[in-house]
Formats: structure tokens, sequence, C-alpha cells
């Protein structure tokens, strides 16, 4: 049996607007095998962002379960959070949310040395890393010094760097010109074949076809995708 990294059932959410209570998610289910690659696909307003934080435990659910790598967020303390994103979750920017003043090693280890890991050992780490992702000879360079395919592989870096369950992927491709975009792609699923597990949200069909699974959220619903 297939381990589930991700796993929703039945989530409900919604903001409030005034005296009324706007539903943005209705009845979710939603679940992502380890090894999985999988894209959520839709458009601006169909809840997709939401669905993101909901899953990226940046958001509360309203109503039902949500279990990440074995552990019931929905039971969890909005206090303990943090610490479940910092190790469980990968995170992947459209705009990289990289530091400017930092070079691209620094910008990679500084989660690590939040965490509590020596100087040395995350060297070591962000070393493999940037050899993997071919950015190796960028690490004394700054953000502003790099293209931008340049600056999201620094950003997959740091988001590797901490091993987490789930690479969580936010339009990664939106800054990029297609040639960059597609280079982003590939890198993701060369990562997804050394058993990464990936959920990638975009608007973009042609950008989610690069995943292994697509699932399609419209109104807040979600359903497998199919051709049309």
């Amino acid at each position: 049996m297939e381990e589930k990294i991700i796993e929703i059932k039945a989530v409900n959410k919604g903001y409030q607007l005034g005296d009324d209570k706007v539903p943005v998610l209705k009845d979710i289910d939603f679940t992502v095998k380890k090894g999985e690659f999988v894209a959520i696909l839709g458009p601006s307003g169909s809840g997709k962002t939401t669905l993101m934080n909901i899953i990226g435990c940046m958001d509360l659910l309203d109503s039902g379960e949500y279990y990440l790598n074995g552990r019931a967020i929905h039971e969890t303390k909005e206090s303990e959070l943090t610490q479940v994103r910092n190790q469980e979750i990968g995170f992947i920017f459209q705009n990289y949310q990289l530091i400017p003043t930092y070079n691209v090693m620094q910008n990679i280890i500084m989660p690590l040395l939040i965490r509590g890991m020596g100087h040395r050992e995350a060297k070591k780490k962000c070393s493999e890393i940037v050899k993997l992702l071919g950015i190796a000879h960028r690490l004394d360079h700054k953000p502003n010094e790099l293209s931008g395919g340049q600056k999201q592989r620094v950003s997959i870096a740091r988001a590797l760097a901490s091993e987490p369950a789930i690479l969580l992927a936010d339009e990664p491709t939106g800054a990029l010109d297609s040639a960059s975009g597609q280079e982003v792609l590939k890198l993701f699923d060369n990562l997804n074949r050394l058993g990464n597990t990936i959920v990638m949200i975009t608007h973009d069909l042609k950008v989610a076809k690069a995943a292994q699974r697509i699932v399609r959220i419209v109104d807040g619903c979600l359903s497998q995708y199919q051709e049309p």
C-alpha cells in the first residue's frame, strides 16, 4: 500500500464578507501519494490559492480533516504550524522570495541555520544541492546578478535543503520566459524521479501537463482533469 503524504477529507473553507460567510472551498477531497507529482489547475478566483494555503499550513480549515505526512493538521495548534511548515514543506514561490542582500549560499542555508544546523553541515548540504541544480558556479552571486531561471533554481535549492515531505510550488514558472519555464519544469521532473513529492499550483494547462496527474479546481470544487 502506497504511503499517503497528503490526505484531505471533506475540507471546507470560507471567509467573512460583512455579515456573510463566502464559501471558497467546498467539501474538498484530495490525496497525494509519496513520490507523486501533482498539479492543481484553476483560474483566478477558483480557490486554488486558498487550497494551497491550507496544504501549506498557512491557513486553517473551517471543517474537515487534513493529514500531512501522518500528522493531523486539523488538530494541530496554530502556534505549532510554523514548525510543521519548516520541517515538512519546501515552498517554491513565483517571485522567488530571496533575500537581496544575501548571496546564493546564504539564501539557501539560512533556513537550515534557523533550525539549528551547524554552519559547516549546512554549507556541505548546500554544495551538494547546487551541483544537482546546476548553480554551483553562482554561490557568491546575489539575486540581482542572476537570471530569472537561476533565481528559481536558488528558490528550489532552498526548499530542498530542509528535506521536506513535499515541495509546494506556487506558479513556479509565472515570472519566467518560456525557455526558462521549461527548464524549471524539466528540473521538477528530475527531482520527482529522484523521489521528491511535488504539488504544483498553476492556472496554465501547458505547465500543469508537466505533472503526472492534474486535478482541476473550479468554484471551490475539485475534480480530476479530463482532456476536452
